[in-house]
């Protein structure tokens, strides 16, 4: 029996970004470092696939600082945590690495030098995500205002609306955060962003790779986790550039193949966790159903590195 025909689209940039990469290698030199267990406040990445390979070595994941022994190292994920964090740590005065993804820990700095201009921030970001926690963590209670989409900045209420600053979550969606902006800008004329944008590189070139494929598709499938902030965006932006079905898929066994039943183009991509080898896992499942031919659509080239913390490159 021959295999119906099918175009599968291969997006790039995908999968991996600097950060991720850096802080997965983080949590292995330092298992490598000083052995199991060590703990890791939060999934140091959003990505299960990811987090049981870490934890087969010997990490354990908590949620909060009190679930760690005084005499067990502790690394911070890459969505960065509220100052209070490594302040309880150094006060209990534990080995700690922080993984924050740099790209996250410069929005952090941002966000304090207009604090100490005597500004209040407003920021671009989903409630509950731990970047966001992380970052209106840097600065004192209410000094950060949250807004997550265009209605919201009609109910932002400052203390001085001639004295604001904003600032962006990393993982956002770039023609939604640009939506946001404009409102901002319109209801406060003076407010201040950034130098250069707070959407990382990774987010910004994936959804880009995602919007060149969209015309050429009847599916799209974005592999990546639920509670991954960028993963779901590239859905959104898949659906918003004309995509019928867009879909987040974990892994290979997720996919619902009745749903792409007679599909002749998709897309496929991987949110900045996921790693290549569930991508590879994806496409092995669709070369065992169709008779797949691959078109690499290449938007740009990442060339990014992140260096560990110096506590990990220096000998014992």
């Amino acid at each position: 029996m021959s295999l119906p025909p099918l175009t599968l689209y291969l997006a790039a940039p995908r999968g991996f970004c600097a950060g991720v990469d850096r802080a997965i290698k983080i949590v292995e030199m330092a298992l490598q470092k000083w052995g199991a267990p060590v703990f890791v406040r939060h999934e140091i990445v959003h990505n299960k696939f990811v987090v049981d390979s870490l934890k087969a070595l010997g990490a354990v994941f908590v949620e909060e600082l009190d679930e760690v022994p005084d005499d067990r190292p502790v690394i911070f994920s890459a969505h960065g945590v509220p100052k209070s964090v490594p302040a309880a740590a150094a006060a209990r005065e534990m080995v700690f690495v922080d993984a924050t993804c740099p790209l996250v820990s410069k929005v952090h700095i941002e966000a304090e030098r207009h604090h100490e201009n005597g500004l209040q921030m407003v920021m671009i970001g989903h409630a509950g995500h731990p970047e966001t926690i992380g970052t209106m963590g840097q600065l004192p209670e209410g000094e950060v205002i949250l807004v997550e989409t265009v209605a919201d900045v009609a109910n932002v209420t400052p203390r001085d609306p001639a004295r604001l600053a904003f600032i962006t979550q990393t993982t956002l969606s770039v023609d939604d955060t640009i939506d946001i902006i404009a409102a901002l800008r319109a209801r406060f004329p003076a407010i201040i962003g950034p130098h250069k944008e707070d959407i990382c590189y990774a987010t910004t070139n994936r959804q880009a790779a995602v919007k060149a494929i969209a015309h050429k598709i009847d599916a799209l499938l974005v592999i990546g986790a639920p509670n991954s902030s960028n993963s779901r965006r590239l859905v959104e932006v898949g659906r918003a550039n004309g995509c019928a079905y867009a879909q987040l898929v974990q892994r290979a066994s997720d996919i619902d193949w009745r749903a792409l039943e007679g599909i002749r183009a998709i897309g496929i991509t991987a949110g900045a966790s996921a790693p290549e080898v569930l991508v590879n896992e994806v496409l092995d499942a669709f070369r065992s159903r169709f008779a797949t031919t691959v078109e690499l659509v290449e938007t740009a080239q990442e060339n990014v590195e992140f260096k560990v913390p110096r506590i990990l490159r220096a000998a014992e």
